[in-house]
């Protein structure tokens, strides 16, 4: 689509400004490379390859048995019972562990010589002075089969390689993300031997006269939180979901007003006047303790809670809309576009709403902070996106509840600080160029 001399010189315009075409990209360039994040974070591996079959377990869920184990579960791909299932080891342990269960379960008769073992009624004298004679008797000829043979009735050795198990090892190489944990992968051991709370840096222990490796022994570059979790996994998943989030919010809440509002603006009289009492009685409702209703009704979730935003992301937009529309709607093309027959929703679609959309575009980078700060607030009161779904404002009240821990607050906080600040130089750069009294 060919654009027009106007836009192009307002593009032009935007890209002049450096501090907001730089932010632009600096944000463009992130959002981009954090789309993937699966690729960057993950506990699983990208490529795994095992004697020349190729797997692919970030994209495919595979069992222990498609390697060679018995469980049908996923493995750990980070455990060392995974590392000596793939090198073979695993294999030879099974051997070991069922030869000596072999060697140790392995009766004969012959254990039981007359000399060590012989059980006969006269061992029972005592206690067979009430009993007859013919009550019991219990002696070696018990034992016999009905061939009257003792030898072969001798418990027979486990018969347990049948079917040898080979610990030829075999041949493996796996490809890893950079970042070797995802956000709610916990870890059931540490080089450190610290999990939760294990801090990017040596530290001192407060119980023992000793000092704690930094973490990054176990390849967490920014720690972990209270519960074990990598603290850059979960903060680059949080940024990517704040980010599409708000973008979402802020597309969403823009058609939803831009139909709301031209609406109104183009028809006006009755329509508009019932539209405005509408919005004012809607925008009187508390957003806050709708939120807090709805959650404790139905199941929390990241749907639920755009759902719930959504309500009243649109009319801001919306009374831009509807002043623009109303400005419009009697100049000289949209009389020419009726008296032509045209319809009423071509009018508004075709001719009315390109020329009304400089504060749409204007605003829309705002639109976008709004609903981070949103989501980052209400995750922050922990009535936003359930546990253990990553956030930055889940990590923000952790950091609260652990003054101690640094590393989980400042990444964060300068994260969504920096965040919000290139937004708002973005925001200022399109104002400047589009916005008619600018230019």
């Amino acid at each position: 689509m060919r654009l027009s001399k106007d836009i192009r010189s307002k593009i032009e315009k935007f890209k002049k400004d450096k501090r907001a075409y730089r932010s632009f990209l600096i944000l463009f360039i992130v959002f981009i490379f954090t789309l993937p994040t699966e690729l960057l974070c993950n506990v699983r591996p990208i490529i795994l390859s095992v004697d020349g079959s190729l797997y692919f377990p970030i994209f495919k869920r595979y069992s222990e048995r498609d390697f060679g184990g018995s469980l049908p579960s996923e493995p750990d791909y980070k455990s060392e019972a995974f590392a000596r299932l793939l090198s073979g080891d695993q294999e030879s342990n099974k051997i070991s562990a069922l030869t000596s269960q072999e060697t140790s379960t392995t009766i004969e008769m012959d254990d039981f010589e007359e000399d060590s073992l012989s059980i006969g009624v006269d061992d029972f004298e005592d206690d067979l002075a009430l009993i007859d004679d013919n009550s019991l008797s219990l002696g070696m000829d018990d034992f016999e089969d009905e061939n009257g043979s003792t030898e072969n009735t001798s418990i027979s050795k486990l018969e347990l390689t049948e079917k040898p198990m080979s610990s030829k090892s075999r041949d493996y190489w796996m490809v890893w993300p950079p970042i070797r944990y995802d956000y709610i992968y916990i870890p059931s051991e540490s080089k450190t031997g610290v999990v939760a709370l294990a801090a990017p840096y040596k530290t001192k222990s407060y119980q023992e006269d000793k000092t704690i490796l930094s973490s990054w022994e176990d390849g967490h570059y920014l720690g972990t939180d209270d519960r074990g979790r990598d603290v850059l996994a979960r903060l680059i998943y949080g940024f990517r979901i704040s980010l599409i989030f708000g973008l979402s919010l802020a597309i969403t809440g823009t058609i939803v007003g831009c139909m709301l509002g031209g609406v109104q603006g183009y028809f006006g009289g009755w329509i508009d006047l019932i539209g405005q009492r509408f919005i004012e009685i809607w925008g009187s409702m508390p957003r806050l303790y709708l939120l807090i209703i709805l959650s404790s009704l139905l199941t929390p979730s990241l749907l639920l809670l755009f759902f719930i935003l959504n309500l009243t992301a649109w009319m801001g937009i919306a009374a831009y809309i509807r002043a623009e529309f109303l400005k419009s709607r009697n100049l000289e093309y949209v009389k020419a576009a009726k008296a032509m027959g045209v319809s009423n929703f071509e009018i508004m679609r075709r001719h009315i709403l390109p020329n009304s959309l400089t504060p749409v575009v204007t605003f829309f980078p705002f639109e976008v902070t709004a609903g981070i700060l949103a989501l980052v607030s209400l995750d922050y009161l922990n009535l936003g996106v359930p546990s253990p779904s990553p956030s930055m404002g889940e990590l923000l009240a952790q950091g609260k509840n652990n003054l101690q821990a640094d590393w989980i607050i400042l990444p964060t906080f300068l994260t969504l600080t920096i965040t919000l600040s290139l937004l708002t130089f973005v925001g200022e750069g399109v104002r400047n160029a589009f916005d008619p009294k600018k230019n």
